[in-house]
């Protein structure tokens, strides 16, 4: 039986306070790029299927409510949020990566969070925030293991230009994939299958 993995790039591009300082990057810009390299290659592996929480033409904010009934009702077998974090509104030295779980989380959500945490610090080199609890909607309330990552500030300058570019994004991706592809247990990668070109990086 293939393997469901729900994608939830966070939030939409006019979530109140979801952006950078100079408003020169929305975060959904970021967590879609991301989210759409994991869904192409993800598409790659067999007895694997793939579906987005999030509204992919981006006009529409998704509930988070509305996200988390559908991995449930779908009968998910993992829920991977991505976002870029943020200390605050105004620019501010916070830098690096981490990665959630609910305080409640089952081991198996623990397990994927750490090996997620720990691609994204391998690809990225950043700086390694750990694996953190939070009582986030989408990890209260999904019914399979959820794990939720913070990819970089959006309010730190020099991270920002690295949410930006495409090079990173396509890093950030790929470390979510091994991730997944871990966690899961796939293989059968498709030769055939071309991988996503990055976004183009947000200008």
């Amino acid at each position: 039986m293939a393997k469901k993995v729900m994608i939830d790039a966070g939030h939409g591009p006019d979530t109140l306070g979801k952006r950078a300082p100079d408003d020169s990057m929305r975060e959904f810009h970021f967590n879609k790029a991301v989210a759409d390299l994991v869904v192409a290659e993800l598409k790659r592996y067999k007895n694997v299927e793939v579906r987005v929480a999030h509204d992919p033409t981006g006009r529409r904010d998704v509930p988070l409510r509305e996200r988390t009934n559908k991995a449930n009702a779908w009968g998910a077998d993992l829920y991977v949020s991505i976002h870029a974090n943020a200390l605050k509104d105004s620019w501010s030295n916070a830098k690096g990566i981490e990665t959630f779980v609910h305080p409640n989380s089952s081991a198996s959500s623990r397990r994927m969070a750490n090996l997620l945490q720990t691609e994204l610090i391998k690809a990225t080199g950043l700086v390694n925030r750990g694996v953190k609890t939070a009582n986030f909607h989408v990890l209260r309330v999904t019914k399979m293991p959820a794990v939720l990552s913070e990819n970089g500030f959006m309010d730190n300058r020099d991270e920002l230009k690295l949410l930006k570019s495409a090079s990173y994004r396509k890093k950030v991706a790929d470390a979510h994939v091994k991730a997944i592809v871990q966690f899961l247990g796939l293989s059968g990668k498709s030769k055939a299958a071309k991988p996503a070109k990055p976004a183009a990086p947000t200008k």
